[in-house]
């Protein structure tokens, strides 16, 4: 099943560097990747910009929402914690549509030797 080099595997390789250089790891490496590195630098990009804020826009952080006590700074806040809530969901569900069934496959294949 694996589409390994066909001049066979480099002298000394282990069972792990093989499966490594399967395309059917290489490919589980990159739909992991190109959901996570995008996800990941989505939530820095959010997290900083609130730091930013907090730190050097004191007049727009403070500003309150009608006649309350709730700061678009709170909200800001508040903010963090919802989004990682959604990009835990969001994590978890990609990964049970596409990423958990491959892996299962892949895994069912080096336990049964035919990769």
């Amino acid at each position: 099943m694996s589409d390994l080099s066909t001049a066979g595997p480099p002298p000394g390789e282990t069972e792990y560097q093989r499966v490594q250089r399967s395309d059917e790891f290489q490919g589980l490496r990159r739909a992991f990747r190109s959901f996570v590195f995008p996800m990941t630098a989505l939530f820095l990009v959010w997290y900083f910009v609130y730091v930013l804020l907090a730190n050097y826009a004191h007049d727009f952080m403070s500003i309150r929402l009608g006649d309350s006590n709730i700061t678009v700074g709170l909200l800001f806040g508040l903010g963090q914690f919802v989004s990682t809530f959604v990009i835990t969901m969001l994590y978890a569900r990609w990964a049970n549509k596409k990423f958990d069934a491959r892996a299962d496959a892949l895994r069912r294949e080096i336990e049964e030797g035919e990769l």
